[in-house]
């Protein structure tokens, strides 16, 4: 079996391969390139020297459904509304996130007014047909898109959870009248009730639906022309892999695409290593994400906000639960017209790039201000093949910031990148609290697994923030999201709307209802041809009577009525600080995950070590610290440290794709699986 995994990300396209018969694996990075992202993944290919000939499985991530929905990039979009209806999108939830911001506003609808259109069609709320669609109104419908000249149409009618067979109509004869316009129907994407949520996920696979589906088209055109004949994978944003054909149906499921397959990563290795909590932290050239992975899983969650909760637009649909912000090594620093220090989130990206890319970049960024510090060492960064120019990093630095703020000399400047880290440093922090913190969890209790270009870089310093003890740089961290999806399974969740007192009979009919889901789950990952073997999780909704919100609650082989109550109130308690274990409560929804087992490298064969070996004496290099100021640094060439090794701080740890730092009081150890462990006031000066 071979292998190859590819990741596009803001800055860098990330490749990791991996052959079977040989044991041998291989890792390269290229830039991203705009306008055609697949030149992109094919340059990393070449960069890696892959034939992708010969090759069984081509696993893809990307952040192309993302990025069209933030910066609204997509397609001319039509919404086909049940009559009287119209105006769900802009109505949303009656909520106001920020009570006291009198200038507060939702981001605006992705469908405008003028493009959403009323069908007299009408379904019960227990599921009956009340008003048939007709064809009369199906042919002016279809006239009235055509002349507005649109792209996509997203088809979302009223109680079509319960029956869906009037948008599957509507939808059948759209994409019969209209040609090459992409036509997508809410119920094909949820099956629960949420009415404005099922109809902003609609909307938004609408809209990105001609963008993701022409990407792919030429992705597998592409691949074919390199003589690769096998079956290709999307990553998914509920951890595990899809289908191509799948992925262009409902494109709406790569919307985090990009960063989840370091959390799978980051999940096998907490398997292995047999740790039981770890924050998983990845910063890239673009944002930094993190996500918890507790007892080597990670939590998903049903809905998700693109643009955040406060001011954007839900979708329905698995997700996994992770946090992004705009902290990367692109992330631009600059003074704000108060004249205070601000980094990101916008982002250099790879063109122009950070100015030390020397690719027409002018603004400093937080990959400039790691190279001023020493951090970076302009002639290995990516092993050598790109070097960096540390006196346009200085230029970019002294005109943009400098001058602005009054920083002279190179002391000054020392101070001012140590500035724009800890400013990140800030942002990437607060990241981590919101998925620990306001989630009733304490990052004391994990150790800071990170990855990503940047992650190694920063990640001691924000341990040190959040009082973490222990962080871990996985092997070749700059890959590590695509190496994670070699270790990726086919996945697909299918979820119903269930609402129920809760009770033993009702907990019986649910979890009835959830097993009767397995063999459409089954079909799909079998004509896939993902697994032989395919193994089933099952979940339900559950709140207390009488709140809107619920929580996601797994439910055990041999689960019970009393059980599944335990297990609600010790996540609701964990949560929210309390429950009651005499309140009534209410069943929402049953969702079963149904897993195709995918053959997959062992984790000891992804390193490659110089066990036996001696060594090669380490260098020197002068490290600006935040506690210390500038001191010598021991600089180590990662993939010449055998198992066992240890060493004291401060020192840099470099490979290919990644550097990390330890600080002064700090000691490091490489593991059984070639992870490096740091472990925070365990160096030599504190013992």
């Amino acid at each position: 079996m071979r292998i190859v995994a590819t990741d596009t990300g803001g800055t860098f396209t990330d490749l990791a391969a991996f052959d079977a018969e040989t044991g041998t694996i291989v890792y390269a990075k290229s830039l991203t390139t705009y306008g055609d992202f697949v030149k992109g993944v094919l340059s990393a290919a070449q960069a890696a020297r892959v034939d992708l000939a010969p090759a069984d499985v081509f696993k893809h991530g990307t952040t192309l459904v993302i990025n069209a929905l933030i910066q609204r990039a997509g397609a001319k979009t039509a919404l086909v509304m049940t009559k009287g209806f119209r105006d769900v999108l802009e109505i949303g939830r009656g909520n106001r996130p920020e009570p006291f911001d009198l200038t507060y506003r939702r981001q605006g609808a992705l469908v405008p007014r003028e493009l959403r259109f009323e069908f007299g069609e009408r379904t019960t709320g227990f599921g009956d047909s009340l008003l048939e669609p007709q064809v009369q109104e199906l042919d002016a419908l279809a006239d009235s898109l055509r002349g507005e000249g649109v792209e996509a149409v997203a088809v979302s009618f009223l109680n079509s959870y319960l029956r869906p067979e009037h948008e599957e109509w509507v939808a059948s004869g759209l994409r019969e009248r209209l040609p090459g316009v992409f036509v997508t129907c809410g119920s094909e994407l949820s099956r629960e009730w949420y009415e404005y949520e099922r109809t902003a996920t609609a909307a938004a696979n609408a809209y990105v639906g001609p963008q993701v589906t022409g990407y792919l088209t030429v992705l597998r055109e592409q691949l074919g022309a390199q003589g690769f004949a096998g079956k290709v994978f999307l990553m998914g944003s509920n951890g595990g892999v899809l289908g191509l054909d799948e992925a262009k149906r409902g494109p709406l499921a790569l919307v985090e695409s990009g960063p989840v397959g370091g959390c799978i990563g980051a999940a096998a290795y907490a398997d292995a290593l047999g740790l039981k909590k770890l924050i998983a932290f990845d910063m890239g050239g673009t944002t930094a994400k993190c996500a918890v992975v507790e007892d080597s899983k990670f939590d998903v969650k049903s809905v998700y906000y693109v643009g955040g909760y406060d001011r954007g637009f839900p979708i329905r649909g698995a997700v996994l639960d992770i946090v992004e912000v705009g902290a990367g090594g692109g992330s631009i620093a600059y003074v704000d017209p108060q004249g205070g220090l601000r980094v990101g989130p916008r982002s250099a990206g790879s063109t122009p790039g950070p100015a030390a890319y020397a690719r027409g970049g002018t603004e400093p960024t937080i990959t400039d201000a790691n190279l001023i510090l020493g951090r970076i060492d302009a002639g290995s960064f990516l092993g050598g093949t790109m070097a960096l120019d540390h006196a346009l990093a200085c230029e970019a630095m002294q005109s943009r910031v400098a001058q602005a703020l009054g920083y002279e000399g190179a002391d000054g400047m020392d101070r001012l990148a140590d500035g724009i880290i800890s400013i990140a440093a800030v942002t990437m922090a607060g990241a981590i609290k919101k998925v620990t913190v306001e989630k009733g969890l304490d990052p004391r209790d994990y150790a800071l697994f990170a990855f990503g270009g940047g992650g190694p870089l920063h990640a001691v310093e924000l341990a040190r923030q959040l009082a973490i003890p222990q962080v871990i740089i996985p092997p070749e961290p700059g890959n590590f999201s695509a190496l994670g999806m070699l270790l990726s399974d086919y996945r697909v969740d299918r979820s119903l709307t269930f609402v129920r007192g809760f009770n033993e009979a009702t907990v019986k009919e649910a979890l009835e209802l959830a097993d009767s889901l397995r063999q459409g789950i089954e079909d799909e990952i079998h004509s896939e041809s993902a697994s032989a073997e395919v193994q089933y999780q099952r979940y339900v909704e559950i709140r207390y009577k009488g709140q809107v919100h619920s929580v996601r609650t797994q439910v055990p082989p041999d689960a019970d009525a009393q059980s599944l109550r335990d297990s609600f109130e010790q996540l609701y308690r964990r949560r929210y600080g309390h429950a009651d274990s005499r309140a009534a409560l209410e069943l929402v929804s049953v969702t079963t995950v149904g897993l195709g087992l995918m053959e997959k490298p062992d984790l000891n064969a992804l390193t490659m070590f110089d066990d036996g070996a001696e060594p090669p004496p380490p260098t020197r290099r002068s490290v600006y610290l935040p506690s210390t100021g500038r001191q010598m640094a021991t600089v180590y060439a990662r993939k010449h440290l055998p198992r066992g090794f240890c060493a004291d701080g401060p020192a840099l740890i470099e490979e290919y794709g990644s550097t990390t730092l330890v600080s002064a009081t700090d000691r490091f150890t490489v593991g059984a699986l070639g992870e490096i462990r740091i472990d925070l006031g365990m160096g030599e000066s504190k013992r």
